[in-house]
């Protein structure tokens, strides 16, 4: 089966509208031969009953003529001052990773420190099957001020992660530019069942996805989730999670938010 051990958790490690429902002996079982403290199955992808939780997702592309005239104007102006396309990794090897450090910076909430230099190269280095980046490079000095990573596997494409120099924000706008040529590509180009940013946030803290919804018609794919845990996480989460709005932790805040969308009370 295919899940990977990812921050303590087991995740599938495929395309989300490959999972299916795990018995739970086959969690269990599952759990027991890992390092994971618990193991999240999600699964009905797509499905017609909404739930607590979902992959944003796009699967049609209708160009120019889906979007606000102001979403419009954004994306031109983007095309205008910035060359947006596919781009070697070396790229992001060599500019990449102080468009990282800086947009990391500017996050107004951080749950971790930015990865070094090193590790973020080291990264980059390992070759994974299907992952392409994109580059948002700045016409009148050739250098790279936006980038994104995706990964194209079982006929969708993962938009994993884009980053811009905060100081660009307004006036380039990269992240429209780079979505609008991504969308076009992969769905319109490629013709791909479709594309996610990924599952509804454990922490709350991105504003990325109403951004996505709001502004380039991506919808939310609801799906069915359950969270299977080691014993001993399994007894303490069942005597926190009544006293949850007590803890400012932000790790056990996403423990608990995730807890109540399992629980599909949140």
């Amino acid at each position: 089966m295919n899940f990977i051990e990812y921050k303590k958790s087991l995740i599938f490690d495929q395309a989300p509208h490959l999972e299916e429902q795990l018995s739970r002996k086959e969690a269990k079982s599952l759990l027991k031969n890992s390092k994971a403290y618990f193991i999240r199955n999600v699964y009905d992808f797509d499905c017609q009953t909404e739930t607590s939780f979902w992959y944003i997702i796009k699967d049609q592309f209708n160009g120019f003529e889906e979007l606000s005239s102001n979403t419009r104007n954004q994306i031109r102006r983007a095309q205008k001052l910035l060359e947006i396309k596919i781009v070697d990794k070396q790229l992001i090897i060599d500019q990449g990773y102080i468009v990282y450090l800086m947009a990391f910076n500017n996050y107004q909430y951080k749950i971790s420190a930015p990865v070094s230099e090193k590790n973020f190269i080291q990264g980059l280095k390992k070759n994974q099957l299907g992952e392409q980046f994109w580059g948002c490079i700045d016409k009148s000095d050739g250098k790279l001020i936006a980038y994104a990573s995706n990964l194209v596997q079982d006929n969708m494409c993962n938009y994993y992660s884009m980053k811009a120099i905060p100081k660009y924000l307004k006036g380039y706008y990269p992240y429209y530019g780079l979505l609008y040529a991504m969308n076009e590509y992969y769905l319109n180009n490629l013709g791909l069942r479709y594309v996610s940013d990924g599952s509804r946030s454990i922490s709350n803290h991105s504003n990325i996805q109403p951004f996505l919804i709001e502004k380039f018609k991506f919808r939310k794919a609801y799906c069915k989730i359950s969270i299977q845990y080691k014993q001993w996480l399994k007894i303490l989460i069942s005597i926190l999670f009544p006293f949850r709005k007590f803890f400012s932790n932000l790790n056990l805040q996403a423990l608990f938010h995730q807890e109540a969308m399992a629980r599909n009370l949140d």
